[in-house]
């Protein structure tokens, strides 16, 4: 039997635009790669939706667990090996978290889980502890191996600072997803210099800290994950396409409540939407069967599901306005009366999205989510949290801002009969001047 901590005989090596070379020199680390489970991320993309506004996002989980091996890959073996604080026992266990975090990922990713009321995490940690490909290449390291990479992607591994190379507000994970996405989409607000952070990180008992002189370094990190957010990951258009998504599955799954017939029986979907979900049903989800689905119900006699698909697939989305839910709920409610009335259906046609986003918060316990700041370690030894140092960083800790849209299908109400008094009323509330 092969031992699992050897190295391969030759190193192997993918090519990546973010990082040039991703290295594999441990053979568990390629048999883990070769799973069916890790190869099922190269059929679900990174950004869901975005692809439909930024036309180069086509990026896969697959590229970007890789990218976040590489970086804790460079962490350990470059910056913290023999240094104090830092146990080498561990490096098999960083890398294999880093590379599996995102295994449990369904198509579409959060918008998914959203209408299925599902978590990426918990199946990621069911894969690693179930019965699969995944879990059959960790137990080669000991029968206990595949919890402790659990644990740690699940933020409940005993030894803090491993957790905290995968997940914290400065973690190998944004910091590939930033720079990644930025990449894909063509756009220059993600990038940040990655190559001084890791030069300044160090570890300490329970997390890992950043040289004082590398402050800089991560002030630009954060204003770019701040712009990445409200640039490319809250943009309206992919909100809207997302609004489209959402609705379909949820039309689809009240139709096969109320036992309608469909042409294209949606049989990758009778356990999700009966909520029987089993890991082996999950796992032959992938956005190549979603797609395939709204392929074949653009020709299917309800007219809701049928308009909603060909929206998504040819790219009709619905326009939108900007929304207070505060002071514009009578507006809603009015829109509401009239949409019915002019005989669209509000539930799938009329959608208020809500987006929001913290950028940097410190420490407040008893909070609903405890965030570990960012500290510094200063030149006399002292560590200090990030926001006590940086002005750039204190004008935006615990400020968090949220975006609310109002979406609607623009083109069945200007179809609307102009004899219609309905067309009129609802063409006024939504501001929609005649073309």
């Amino acid at each position: 039997m092969t031992d699992p901590t050897s190295k391969l005989s030759e190193e192997k090596v993918f090519k990546d635009p973010v990082h040039r070379y991703v290295h594999v020199r441990d053979r568990l680390i390629w048999d883990l790669i070769g799973t069916a489970e890790f190869q099922r991320l190269r059929r679900i993309r990174q950004l869901g939706t975005t692809y439909l506004t930024f036309h180069g996002a086509e990026h896969s989980r697959f590229n970007h667990s890789l990218g976040v091996y590489e970086i804790i890959r460079r962490i350990i073996d470059d910056v913290f090996y023999d240094r104090e604080h830092w146990n080498n026992d561990e490096r098999l266990l960083c890398l294999c978290a880093a590379l599996l975090h995102d295994l449990g990922h369904g198509p579409f990713s959060h918008s998914f889980e959203k209408v299925f009321h599902l978590d990426h995490e918990n199946f990621t940690q069911e894969i690693i502890l179930g019965p699969t490909e995944v879990n059959a290449v960790l137990r080669q390291m000991g029968d206990d191996f595949p919890k402790k990479v659990a644990e740690v992607i699940g933020k409940t591994y005993e030894n803090k600072l491993v957790v905290s190379l995968i997940s914290s507000q400065i973690d190998a994970d944004r910091m590939d997803y930033l720079q990644r996405d930025a990449y894909y989409t063509g756009v220059s607000y993600g990038h940040f210099d990655m190559e001084r952070i890791l030069r300044v990180m160090r570890p300490k008992e329970d997390q890992v800290v950043i040289k004082h002189s590398g402050m800089h370094a991560v002030e630009d990190y954060i204003m770019s994950r701040y712009q990445m957010y409200w640039q490319v990951y809250f943009h309206p258009v992919t909100r809207s396409a997302e609004v489209i998504l959402t609705k379909i599955l949820h039309r689809a799954k009240r139709l096969h409540q109320e036992y309608y017939t469909f042409k294209q029986q949606p049989v990758h979907f009778y356990s999700l939407f009966e909520d029987e979900l089993t890991l082996q049903d999950y796992l032959r989800l992938d956005e190549s069967v979603i797609l395939y689905y709204f392929q074949a119900w653009q020709d299917e006699e309800d007219s809701i599901l049928a308009d909603l698909c060909r929206r998504f697939l040819n790219r009709r989305l619905f326009q939108y306005i900007e929304f207070n839910p505060n002071s514009q709920m009578k507006m809603w409610m009015e829109l509401n009366h009239l949409f019915k009335k002019a005989g669209i259906d509000p539930d799938y046609y009329l959608v208020v999205d809500s987006s929001s986003d913290l950028p940097y918060d410190f420490y407040r316990p008893g909070e609903e989510e405890e965030r570990l700041p960012i500290h510094l370690l200063m030149p006399n030894g002292e560590i200090r949290e990030l926001s006590r140092e940086s002005e750039i960083v204190e004008a935006i800790s615990g400020k968090k801002r949220t975006d609310h849209k109002l979406y609607f299908p623009q083109d069945l109400i200007e179809r609307l009969s102009p004899k219609r008094k309905v067309r009129e009323q609802i063409m006024e509330l939504l501001n929609i001047g005649e073309k």
